[in-house]
C-alpha cells in the first residue's frame, strides 16, 4: 500500500514540473491537431467523392435526354440512310449513358432496370440500323417498338430531372442514396411513374451489336473565308471602325488586347469601358483582313423586362440591315436574364441560308445591342447560284412521315457534315406534342436531316 502511494505522490510531483507539464500540453496539442486534419481530409475525401457522383449524375441525365431525343427523330424517319445514322446516334447515346450510371453509388433494383433499359435501346437500336443500312424497311412492330421505347425514355427523363431538382433543392443527397438507396430511390421514382422502371424488363427482346456513326455539323468553317472581304487593316484602324460600330457616345475609351492569330479568323481586340456602365466592359473583335465586326459582348444588369420579343426581332433586324447585314430572318432564340440571344440566318430570293448565321443579344428592359457574333456569316456568305429545284414541293411531301402534320414549309440552304452545303424543302411538322423540322433534298428527294424543336418558357432551340 506503501509502494502505490509513494508512487503517486512522485507523479503528482512530476506533473508539477513545468517542464513534464509542458510536455503533455504539447502531447495534447498534437493530438487535437491531427484529429483536425484527419476530419479535413475526411470531408475533401466525401467532397471529392459528391463532386464525382454530381458529374455522373448530370452526364447521365445529358445523356438520357439525347436518347429521348434521337428515338423521336427515329420515329418520323423516312428514309433507310437517314434512319440508319439516327439509330446509330441512339446507339452511342445509350452507351455514354450506361457508362455514367455504373458510376453511380447506388445499388437497387430500380437501376438495374434503368442499365437493362439502357442496354436494350442500344442493342435494338443496332439492329435496326443494320435493316436500314441494307436497305430493309422498318415493320410496325419495329416502329411500334420504337415508339414505346421513346416513351419510356420520356419516363426516365422525368425521373432523372426530378432527382435532379431535389438534389440541387438540398432535399436528398448522395450520402442518403448511398446509406439507403433501394428505398430512396424507389420513393424518388414513385413520385413520376411508379411503374416506369418495373415494367421495362417485359417489354424488350434481347440484341446485340456495334457501329460507328458520325455527327451531323451544325456549323461550317471554310479555308476560304467567303464573307471575309476587303483588304487588311492595322490596328489603328481596325480601332476606328470599332469606335463606330459601337457608337461615338458609348466608347468611353477603347484600349488594345493585341492580336490572335491562332483562331479561325485573325482578329484585333480591343476591351472597350461603356458610358454610364460603371462596372461593364465591353470586348470586341475587327478581322485583320476587310475590317469586319467578328465578336461583341458585354453584360450588364436588366432590373425590367419591358421589350416584347417581336420588337427585339424587329429591333436586331433594323440594327443588322443599318450595319451592312440586310435580308436577315430570325430563325430561333433563348432568353437569359432580361437578355435575349437571336439566331438570324441570310435570306436570298425567298430561300432561307442557315450556314450565313449571325447571333445577336438583345437588352429586353431598352432594346440595346448587347453582343453580336458573325463568324457564321463571315465563313459563309457570298450570293449563291441556287439552281433549279428538281424535286417539287408536292413530290418532296410523299416521303415524309404520314404522321406527321406540316405548319410550314419553305426552301433552305443548309449545311452537311461534309463542309458542303444542299438545297431542301424544309417542312416543319408535330408528332403528337413534337415539333420537328425535316429537309428534304429538292434536287434528290433524300431526307437530308431532322431536327426535334423544343419550345419552352425560354425560348425556341433545336436539336
Amino acid at each position: 500500500m506503501g509502494t502505490i502511494t509513494n508512487k503517486l505522490k512522485d507523479w503528482k510531483n512530476r506533473l508539477q514540473d513545468r517542464h513534464m507539464l509542458s510536455i503533455i500540453v504539447v502531447l495534447f496539442a498534437i493530438i487535437i491537431a491531427l484529429g483536425v486534419w484527419i476530419y479535413q481530409k475526411q470531408t475533401e475525401y466525401r467532397q471529392a467523392s459528391e463532386n464525382q457522383y454530381n458529374m455522373a449524375f448530370f452526364e447521365l441525365v445529358d445523356y438520357v435526354q439525347n436518347v429521348e431525343t434521337y428515338l423521336a427523330k427515329s420515329l418520323i424517319s423516312s428514309t433507310p440512310e437517314h434512319g440508319a445514322e439516327t439509330l446509330t446516334n441512339v446507339w452511342r447515346e445509350a452507351n455514354l449513358a450506361q457508362v455514367y450510371l455504373s458510376r453511380l453509388p447506388i445499388e437497387s433494383v430500380e437501376l438495374e432496370k434503368t442499365a437493362k433499359f439502357l442496354n436494350q435501346v442500344s442493342d435494338y437500336s443496332y439492329a435496326l440500323s443494320r435493316k436500314n443500312i441494307y436497305k430493309e424497311e422498318l415493320t410496325q412492330d419495329d416502329l411500334n417498338n420504337l415508339e414505346q421505347l421513346h416513351n419510356y425514355s420520356v419516363e426516365l427523363e422525368n425521373t432523372l430531372n426530378q432527382l435532379s431538382t431535389d438534389m440541387n433543392e438540398g432535399r436528398i443527397s448522395w450520402g442518403e442514396l448511398t446509406k439507403k438507396g433501394d428505398n430512396v430511390f424507389a420513393q424518388e421514382v414513385s413520385n413520376i411513374s411508379k411503374s416506369s422502371f418495373t415494367n421495362l424488363e417485359e417489354n424488350f427482346h434481347e440484341y446485340s451489336g456495334l457501329i460507328y456513326d458520325g455527327a451531323f455539323s451544325e456549323h461550317m468553317t471554310s479555308a476560304t473565308k467567303k464573307g471575309l472581304t476587303g483588304e487588311n487593316i492595322d490596328e489603328e484602324k481596325a480601332k476606328e471602325i470599332a469606335k463606330k460600330f459601337i457608337g461615338e457616345d458609348k466608347a468611353q475609351e477603347i484600349s488594345s488586347l493585341g492580336k490572335s492569330e491562332n483562331t479561325d479568323i485573325i482578329t484585333y481586340d480591343f476591351n472597350v469601358k461603356v458610358n454610364g456602365e460603371k462596372d461593364a466592359n465591353m470586348v470586341i473583335s475587327i478581322s485583320e483582313k476587310g475590317g469586319h465586326v467578328v465578336f461583341m459582348n458585354y453584360n450588364r444588369n436588366i432590373e425590367a423586362e419591358s421589350v416584347s420579343q417581336e420588337r427585339a426581332d424587329e429591333i436586331g433586324k433594323e440594327f443588322l440591315n443599318s450595319h451592312g447585314f440586310p435580308n436577315m430572318k430570325e430563325t430561333y432564340y433563348l432568353k437569359q436574364e432580361g437578355i435575349v440571344t437571336i439566331n438570324y440566318a441570310y435570306e436570298q430570293d425567298g430561300v432561307v441560308i442557315y450556314p450565313d448565321l449571325i447571333k445577336l443579344k438583345v437588352a429586353l428592359d431598352n432594346g440595346e445591342i448587347m453582343g453580336i457574333e458573325c463568324g457564321g456569316y463571315l465563313n459563309s456568305h457570298e450570293k449563291r447560284d441556287i439552281g433549279s429545284v428538281e424535286i417539287s414541293k408536292e413530290k418532296a411531301k410523299e416521303s415524309l412521315n404520314p404522321k406527321i402534320e406540316i405548319l410550314s414549309e419553305n426552301l433552305a440552304i443548309i449545311p452537311t457534315e461534309w463542309k458542303s452545303e444542299v438545297l431542301c424543302w424544309e417542312f416543319k411538322g408535330k408528332v403528337k406534342d413534337n415539333d420537328f423540322l425535316v429537309y428534304i433534298n429538292a434536287k434528290t428527294g433524300k431526307e437530308e436531316d431532322i431536327l426535334v424543336i423544343v419550345n419552352t418558357p425560354n425560348g425556341t432551340l433545336t436539336h
